[in-house]
């Protein structure tokens, strides 16, 4: 086991505990002089040394935190042990010297962590380092300034290390902070959400469209604005951190209902090893009072989660993060992930900076909004339509807006964005060889030799109340070469347009898909219309069941089932079985309904396609009806009790075919 620690009490002894733990068991991987902390694990691809430095500063921050909230009370001697890391950091002639902007990108990255770190632990660090330790920090934050950063998340790391810099009589500039704040506006989408950059060229070039939705949107784009102005004070820009506070207390009300019974945030997007890291909102919104929820809500939800990670091992025996969700798990992770890089999951503790006294540590701790009622919600800004269910806890999205990829060019699908669904209970298939393509979370065309068609670029259609359609090409890699990012550098075969909508009530998700020809591309073959339910972790193959011709059924070892009826024009039904391919266990099986027989162009197939803490109920299945409007297909849902929903899929138009003309069908190379 770890060291030990000292004991706390009230409401923040888990956390304080908690933080001692992991802040102590990384002391015996630092080097002499403390300013690296190098892990056991496979390097990032930034190397041993930009990995050791992001082990210092992401754990700074954690420090900075525990140390803060204490009042400068240091039984570990943290303020001491970092006192010195940052001095051999910064000193030249030191052999631990952390790498510079120009020798590592990353550090760049880490910078903001170190720089926040500073500012919360001014008493007991910075005013306490010799002066030639500020002067050599100050030099290693200097060459951030004038410095252009990739157009996303990145370019709060200069405004908030510049920030710092110019308090403490360091180097910054006014158009970095005047440029960062501009762009921050541009990527605004709506009612609390950011997209983290624009996607257009990848993300990494002006223009092009909102479409990076995950939890960057938490743990940075609100984040890191409003450090900003906590750092500048009366120096920020005035107004700014109203709009910012009142931009946190909108999307707060959206992250609220995101998080499950089990304390999981959802489980989408990139860099979902830091864990929970989403909870840096939740935690921020108290501190800048800006939240919706109640302060019984905020320590319920914050500390639901945390448990949720502990009492699945994100923590192993020495009391490190481990890079996975729960278990180690690489099929997550990213070219960047290194084994320090769990460690932004500090942000999860930014509740420590809030005196035993407030109400978040006082209050009694209230239900979770998924354990209050029924939820219901569209987000429009993402695309995205959320179910959460009192009854079981879980919470799904069905996804129509959001890929995080550039909507002019084709790309091979990022499990982690480009499913139909998502959610707190279930994780997407992510195999280490993704040659047959995508199974789970999918209405896809699978070729003769088995592989599957991707998605990615999806265009949004419609997204309205309980309904959600949206639009891809089908296109097959010609060869899978994957890149340090965990994406295709290939060109694609070409196939028909795809159009899929949904409809979502409770557990069920009505899900309809329609095929149609394109006017150019390849001829793929003879090709096999298959939809895809929720993947679950299973202790083996008897978790699964089918019944041929229209249902398959999976019940995970997490307590849920998932299960897929067919209702309308699909054939037969199966499971799909993979092994370590999924973060929540080392098996996991996906229900499956097929179209054995040819497509017909603007035929419509459709399924129910359920998740929830109970085996599906077919009294509960609406039923649907199938009907042409002109070109459109029409799709009545009517449930028991009278309920009716309207899907309409339309035909492609000039408009599609004009949506991918400027792509030369291979992934654009990538920043």
């Amino acid at each position: 086991m770890g060291p030990a620690v000292a004991q706390a009490t009230g409401p923040r002894m888990p956390w304080e505990r908690t933080a001692d733990r992991m802040l102590l068991a990384l002391r015996r991987y630092a080097t002499d002089g403390n300013a690296q902390i190098r892990l056991p694990g496979v390097a990032s691809h930034n190397g041993v040394w930009s990995d050791g430095l992001e082990g210092f500063a992401r754990s700074f921050l954690l420090a900075a935190f525990r140390l803060a909230g204490a009042g400068g009370a240091d039984p570990h001697g943290f303020a001491g042990w970092y006192a010195s890391g940052l001095s051999a950091g910064v000193d030249p002639a030191s052999p631990e010297r952390w790498p510079t902007f120009a020798e590592s990108s990353q550090a760049r990255v880490e910078a903001a962590s170190v720089a926040i770190a500073l500012h919360e632990t001014r008493p007991w660090i910075w005013d306490r380092l010799p002066a030639r330790t500020q002067e050599q920090l100050l030099s290693w934050f200097a060459p951030m300034v004038g410095n252009v950063m990739p157009p996303n998340n990145w370019i709060w790391f200069q405004a908030v290390t510049e920030a710092f810099a110019r308090g403490a009589g360091g180097d910054w500039r006014q158009d970095d902070l005047d440029r960062t704040i501009a762009l921050t506006e541009d990527w605004y989408a709506a009612a609390g959400w950011y997209s983290d950059g624009l996607a257009a060229g990848y993300g990494h070039a002006a223009g092009g469209h909102r479409r990076n939705f995950d939890h960057y949107n938490g743990w940075a784009m609100h984040l890191y604005p409003l450090w900003y102005c906590r750092i500048a004070g009366q120096a920020a820009e005035s107004g700014l951190l109203d709009r910012y506070r009142e931009r946190l207390r909108r999307f707060l009300a959206d992250q609220r209902v995101l998080v499950g019974a089990n304390g999981s945030p959802l489980i989408q997007g990139r860099s979902l090893t830091y864990r929970f890291a989403a909870l840096a909102p939740v935690w921020a919104g108290a501190l800048f009072d800006a939240t919706p929820l109640g302060p019984g809500e905020t320590r319920a939800l914050a500390a639901r989660t945390l448990d949720h990670f502990l009492a699945h091992g994100a923590l192993d025996d020495e009391g490190l993060l481990s890079l996975g969700w729960h278990r180690p798990f690489r099929g997550l992770l990213q070219g960047y992930s290194g084994p320090a890089s769990p460690y932004w999951a500090s942000k999860g503790f930014i509740g420590l900076l809030l005196p035993p006294e407030h109400p978040v540590w006082t209050a009694p701790e209230e239900p979770l909004a998924v354990e209050r009622g029924d939820v219901a919600r569209t987000l429009v800004a993402p695309g995205w339509l959320v179910s959460a269910t009192a009854a079981d806890g879980v919470v799904r999205v069905v996804n129509h807006g959001s890929d995080h990829t550039d909507p002019a060019a084709l790309h091979s699908d990022d499990p982690s964005y480009a499913r139909l669904t998502y959610s707190t209970h279930a994780a997407p298939d992510m195999p280490e060889d993704p040659a047959g393509g995508p199974v789970d979370g999918t209405a896809t065309l699978v070729d003769a030799d088995g592989r599957a068609a991707h998605r990615r670029p999806l265009r949004r259609l419609a997204v309205a109340g309980a309904t959600g359609v949206s639009r891809s090409r089908a296109h097959w890699p010609d060869e899978e070469r994957w890149d340090a990012f965990g994406g295709p550098r290939t060109g694609y075969r070409l196939g028909p347009w795809i159009t899929v909508g949904s409809v979502l009530r409770g557990a069920i998700e009505i899900r309809a898909v329609r095929v149609d020809p394109a006017t150019t591309g390849d001829d793929p073959g003879e090709l096999r219309l298959r939809l895809g339910g929720w993947a679950l972790p299973v202790t083996g193959p008897d978790a699964a069941t089918t019944d041929a011709a229209t249902t398959a059924t999976v019940t995970g070892s997490n307590g849920v089932c998932s299960a897929v009826v067919a209702l309308h024009g699909f054939d037969r039904a199966g499971v799909h079985h993979a092994t370590d391919a999924n973060p929540l266990g080392a098996r996991s099986a996906t229900p499956v309904l097929w179209r054995d027989g040819p497509v017909a162009p603007g035929a419509v197939h459709v399924a129910a396609v359920h998740l929830g803490g109970a085996e599906l109920v077919r009294a509960e299945l609406p039923g649907v009806a199938v009907t042409a409007d002109g070109s459109a297909a029409v799709i009545r849902v009517t449930w028991p009790g009278g309920t009716h929903d309207v899907l309409t899929l339309p035909a492609p138009d000039e408009s599609d075919e004009a949506s991918l003309a400027s792509s030369d069908r291979k992934d654009p190379t990538r920043a």
